[in-house]
């Protein structure tokens, strides 16, 4: 192969160089690919989250001073601020119970929608695949076999070890 810029050959080291740091690139790409990804569908689980938290807080903190003012609320629209008396406490605490529990509704339909947005990296998956399709059409380098090894290295004078077994 040649270099189209200086019209010289590379060498077998400087191919494997480059491919190497190719390589390289690639995978540090793709893993910049994955943290946007995930970094955006944390911020929307976040946000479904802080909703979520902020219903049940509203529930539980919000129900007594809730529940009591438009308990009284509904008793005096009903007639009880004149002396007839009005609808009875009992059903207006029950309506202002039912009111809270539909607003945190709300507020949870709301959280679910958000957390339902979340999804997975279509584009990370995509693109793994495809270095994984690129990678299994490159034939590996053989690689010598263990006796073929050690052979290479009391060839160039060094010592082996031997297994026991």
């Amino acid at each position: 192969m040649s270099d189209p810029f200086d019209g010289t050959e590379r060498s077998l080291g400087q191919l494997v160089a480059s491919a190497t740091a190719e390589m390289s690139a690639l995978v540090h790409d793709e893993i910049a690919l994955a943290k946007a990804e995930i970094r955006q569908d944390v911020k929307r689980g976040g946000i479904g989250a802080i909703l979520g938290i902020t219903a049940a807080v509203v529930l539980l903190f919000s129900l007594p001073m809730l529940s009591f003012a438009l308990a009284y609320a509904i008793n005096t629209w009903t007639g009880g601020h004149n002396g007839n008396g009005g609808w009875n406490m009992v059903w207006c605490f029950l309506l202002s119970f039912t009111a809270n529990v539909l607003f945190a509704g709300v507020l949870i339909a709301i959280a679910v929608a958000k957390f339902k947005k979340v999804k997975k990296p279509e584009k990370t998956i995509d693109s793994a695949k495809q270095t994984a399709a690129i990678m299994q059409n490159v034939k590996p380098h053989p690689r010598p076999v263990a006796a073929d090894a050690a052979r290479i290295a009391l060839d160039k004078g060094e010592t082996v070890a031997r297994s026991s077994a």
